[in-house]
């Protein structure tokens, strides 16, 4: 047998099958063409293997940091092992089992709740599933900690943990920051004294990625909200109009009366989006010298006579108003006075309405009619305000009652002449459909009251109308579910089931319910499990679908017990209280 053939040539042999091309090699007696091309592949392989130079060793990686966070029990370990394994399966069928890979983001919560460290063995499935899915990656690299940034350098594909964990470095950095040794100072706004930014910081901002600045602006913020902002405006100026703007959100959440200054200068900013986020941040601030210049526009265009709001729109929106956030332009279908009026109002104090209308309390204004069609531009911007400024009182009277018909969907108002309100002259159905709450957006409005007040207005909302209307009102709700809402939830999924209807028209609720719910009710559901009789008119095998959607909901949440048994240290074990009958 011949072994001298080239390598391509027995490749090309191998690709087009022995039978459409002879192999280049003899084969021996009683052997086979393709057992000879085999035969001759593989001595070639072996030939071309002991050919090779052996390459110069590459330095050795540095050793992993330590991680001085417990480990994790070994039923929690094993837990995450098959979270991790089991959030790839599939999710299409009839099932009852549990849905791995929606448990996984809640397991990793607990685990950090806690303060475990992730096992590093389970490190690189870890980081693949966090690769997967973004949502994972903060709970992820948190459980991760060091380690897994360490072994994310090692393997290109994991390069986004090098800039999710930008914000861990950034505080970690500022945390070894207890002196002002080594520091340096942001550039300062007029009349301002210089904040001093840790070298390690200036250094990460200047040199990072810029998912790894978001991060690190966000970290700084969260510590120490001057040098965040010190850390910003030092490279204010040289920054892209769409980086100013992202930047320029991450004030959001730590936002503060210091912060007015910077702010207040980037109104001037050539940027027409920055100029706008600078202005509704602004007007956040209740005591900020924009939300005051506002409300003395809205003070011009509102009045109260004889226990009526008055309205008498802009006629103009000229260039202090649009220095101020006011865009000139409506959108489609929307007139321009009423479009002005709207940002005005919403850009107003809360608190100056009840001085204007002679003290009056938030519930009593919303009460008083208003006059020509106004009131649904005019509700509409109170409940803008009340989320932007997290009012409680405002956003707990422009709810009201849950027991209320549902909003309808919002209809935009021209006004007289396509510049107002209704105006008198509106047909009658118009009037009705503007009478209806078009204006309200319960979930927002929710979002400002306490968990339990939000969870009891959800629970009596669905009491009244039922499932269709709650969804979203469901996910503004805190985890888990406080009582009555979770024993709201399930009595409607029951009604429904009596109903005769199928469950899939309740998927995504009976998904937020596997979620949410306290896991502790999962006895109480057991009853739900049984096939129940079905109504002459209901849809046919109506009620074995309802018992395995049951079967999972009540499997799904003696797994998330379990999970938080599995994760608890014996002290927290024996503090939770029991679980209610």
């Amino acid at each position: 047998m011949s072994t001298t053939a080239p390598w391509d040539d027995l490749v090309a042999a191998a690709l087009l099958g022995t039978e459409r091309r002879t192999p280049p090699v003899t084969p021996r007696p009683g052997q086979d063409p393709p057992a000879a091309l085999l035969d001759a592949a593989a001595l070639s392989t072996l030939r071309r293997r002991a050919g090779l130079r052996p390459a110069a060793a590459r330095p050795a990686p540095s050793p992993a940091p330590e991680d001085p966070r417990p480990p994790l029990p070994p039923a929690a370990r094993s837990r995450l092992a098959m979270l991790l394994a089991g959030r790839s399966a599939s999710g299409g069928g009839r099932r009852s089992a549990p849905d791995l890979a929606e448990l996984l983001p809640q397991w990793l919560t607990m685990a950090n709740q806690y303060g475990y460290q992730a096992p590093p063995a389970l490190l690189p499935a870890l980081l693949e599933a966090a690769r997967a899915r973004t949502d994972l990656r903060p709970e992820a690299l948190a459980l991760g900690g060091p380690r897994a940034l360490w072994l994310a350098r090692l393997n290109p594909e994991w390069k986004f943990a090098l800039r999710t964990g930008g914000a861990g470095r950034a505080a970690e950095t500022l945390a070894e920051a207890e002196a002002p040794a080594g520091a340096e100072a942001g550039d300062p706004a007029d009349g301002e004294a210089a904040v001093a930014v840790p070298a390690g910081v200036r250094r990460q901002w200047e040199e990072g990625l810029f998912a790894e600045r978001v991060s690190l602006l966000a970290a700084v913020r969260h510590r120490d909200p001057e040098v965040g902002l010190a850390l910003l405006g030092s490279t204010w100026s040289t920054e892209r109009a769409e980086d100013r703007l992202m930047f320029l959100d991450s004030l959001r959440d730590e936002l503060s009366p210091s912060d007015e200054p910077f702010l207040e200068q980037a109104l001037a900013d050539r940027s027409r989006n920055v100029r706008a986020t600078a202005a509704e941040l602004l007007s956040a601030l209740p005591g900020s010298a924009l939300a005051s210049r506002m409300a003395e526009r809205s003070r011009a265009c509102v009045s109260l006579d004889s226990g009526t709001i008055t309205v008498e729109a802009p006629a103009e929106c000229d260039s202090a108003m649009q220095r101020d956030g006011v865009v000139a332009k409506p959108p489609s279908g929307r007139g321009e006075r009423a479009w002005w009026f709207g940002q005005l109002v919403e850009a107003t104090p809360l608190e100056c309405w009840s001085g204007w209308f002679g003290g009056r309390g938030a519930a009593e204004i919303v009460a008083l009619p208003v006059a020509d069609g106004w009131q649904a531009d005019l509700h509409a911007a109170w409940c803008r305000a009340a989320v932007r400024q997290r009012n409680v009182e405002w956003s707990r009277a422009l709810l009201g009652a849950p027991v209320a018909p549902p909003a309808a969907p919002p209809t935009a108002s021209t006004g007289p002449g396509g510049t107002g309100g209704a105006g008198a002259g509106a047909p009658a159905a118009a009037q009705a459909a503007q009478a209806a709450p078009s204006w309200r957006d319960p979930a927002k409005l929710l979002s400002a009251l306490p968990p339990d007040e939000r969870a009891q207005w959800v629970a009596d909302f669905i009491a009244a109308h039922g499932l269709s209307d709650a969804f979203r009102l469901l996910g503004v709700c805190a985890v888990p579910w406080a009582e009555p809402l979770g024993r709201a939830v399930v009595d409607a999924l029951d009604i429904a089931r009596d109903a005769g209807s199928y469950p899939w028209s309740f998927s995504g609720v009976m998904g937020l319910a596997e979620r949410c719910l306290d896991p502790d009710q999962a006895d109480r559901l057991e009853v739900l499990t049984a096939i129940s009789d079905e109504p002459e008119d209901g849809s046919p095998g109506a009620g074995s679908y309802w018992s395995e959607a049951f079967q999972r909901l009540v499997g799904t949440l003696r797994l998330r017990a379990a999970m938080r048994r599995e994760l608890e240290p014996p002290d927290a074990a024996a503090a939770r209280p029991a679980p209610p009958p």
